[in-house]
């Protein structure tokens, strides 16, 4: 199984970063854009000694526990066989 983990700040956190990437796409030329926010991408591959249950209950206290920081991130994880 892989996990796919996905960290982002919270939309009450201010994203300089975000704003930073969207100010340089503007300039390049790219339209459309209303907001850029940036974050981190897991692959987590898991070793198969864990059902799907045990499994989301695992990579859930990873992400909470060791990816992110929870007063200013938030986090959503999906889990492919």
């Amino acid at each position: 199984m892989k996990a796919y983990v996905y960290v982002s700040l919270k939309r009450s956190v201010l994203d300089p970063q975000g704003k930073t990437i969207q100010g340089a796409l503007n300039k390049l030329g790219y339209k459309g854009l209303q907001d850029v926010r940036q974050g981190k991408f897991f692959e987590l591959t898991l070793d198969g000694g864990l059902d799907r249950t045990q499994a989301e209950g695992e990579i859930g206290r990873i992400a909470r526990e060791v990816l992110t920081n929870p007063v200013i991130e938030e986090f959503r994880y999906s889990i492919e066989d």
